[in-house]
């Protein structure tokens, strides 16, 4: 059971003070924030990538190398990468040295993305947004899994035997498909045999369950071992010393997030009582004390089956020392708690299927 971090980098107004630091402070903070994780002994850490003013995560793999080389043990991950406007290329070759400069720590998550802003700025069309994305992952497979590749397709000049520099540490490199919940996305990733990770940001954990055996009849009938197949789960979340000041604390920032995008995407206003009934027992927010977050990751983890659980953190812009103090509880109090449960848990189950 692996436990860690994604974040978006985001530079919002701080909601208490009105202030927006600069790109650049907010790029610093991260670094520290995964140097923290790894100290105290997270499994991953995912930075996202946009392209506009409110966050700064845009050269996504430029942030992980700079916390490579500071830090042991921790995987370093992208989360998402916006794979249908970029060069499968660059990205294969960026990781792969990402991955050497980590000794064979880096992952890609690919997707579509939640916004748009890429395909304008890099020169796509958005009438080609499935067609691009299929291409551009077959043609990144192919390149993790042959160090020469001839290759043709519609959106990019062909390949003919041609080798790309440098190859990974990991072979192969770890590449996985990121979904909002779209039976189509989970059911390709299942046909390709890779690792699924949704995003569950709304409603209850619950109704993602029957995606599970979605994806995994897929692979089975693909051909691939489902039972080797990982899911993980992103979902929104803070820890604090007390369940109190964590909603306190946590409240705020999501709302502001939350009517910003409404704001984009003609959805009503974000209320308090929304935000409670997210943070409830079946609601999809991971906020409390280490107990009560610890208690809800392992509920949703023996009904959805996940061995990988991101906590997104910030929601927008919150007090870096916040942010410290939430990945230190998460990874000292939380992550503990978590793997020794679902250890002893999955012993038992593992016990009871002997007998039967």
């Amino acid at each position: 059971m692996e436990i860690g971090i994604d974040t978006f980098v985001e530079t919002t107004p701080d909601v208490i003070t009105g202030k927006t630091i600069s790109h650049a402070e907010r790029l610093r903070e991260v670094v520290e924030e995964i140097v923290l994780a790894d100290q105290v002994g997270l499994d991953i850490f995912g930075v996202g990538e946009h392209h506009r003013k409110e966050f700064a995560d845009s050269a996504t793999v430029v942030v992980l190398a700079a916390a490579a080389s500071m830090t042991k043990r921790i995987r370093l991950t992208s989360s998402v990468t916006v794979l249908s406007a970029v060069d499968p290329v660059r990205l294969f070759q960026q990781f792969a040295t990402l991955d050497g400069i980590s000794n064979g720590r880096a992952e890609i998550i690919a997707g579509r993305g939640s916004m748009v802003d890429a395909f304008p700025l890099f020169g796509y069309d958005l009438k080609d947004y499935d067609e691009l994305y299929a291409e551009k992952l077959e043609l990144l497979l192919k390149l993790r899994d042959s160090e020469k590749i001839s290759w043709k397709g519609k959106h990019r000049p062909a390949l003919t035997n041609l080798g790309v520099y440098p190859r990974p540490v990991q072979d192969p490199l770890p590449v996985w498909l990121g979904s909002g919940g779209n039976a189509q996305s989970v059911i390709r990733a299942g046909e390709l045999g890779l690792p699924l990770v949704l995003a569950i940001i709304g409603g209850s954990p619950l109704q993602f369950a029957p995606l599970v055996p979605l994806y995994k009849n897929a692979a089975t009938r693909a051909g691939h071992d489902a039972s080797k197949l990982k899911i993980a789960v992103h979902s929104l979340g803070f820890v604090a010393e007390s369940t109190s000041l964590a909603m306190e604390k946590y409240f705020p920032p999501t709302q502001a997030v939350f009517n910003s995008m409404s704001k984009e995407r003609g959805w009503g206003h974000y209320s308090r009582s929304q935000f409670d009934d997210s943070c409830s027992p079946e609601g999809a927010f991971y906020v409390g004390d280490p107990e009560t977050v610890a208690n809800k990751i392992i509920y949703m983890q023996k009904h959805l089956g996940f061995s990988r659980f991101f906590l997104h953190l910030p929601a927008g812009s919150m007090p870096h020392e916040d942010v410290m103090k939430s990945i230190e509880l998460l990874g000292k109090e939380v992550a503990p708690r978590v793997r020794e449960e679902v250890a002893r848990w999955e012993v038992d189950n593992e016990g009871r299927v002997e007998k039967l």
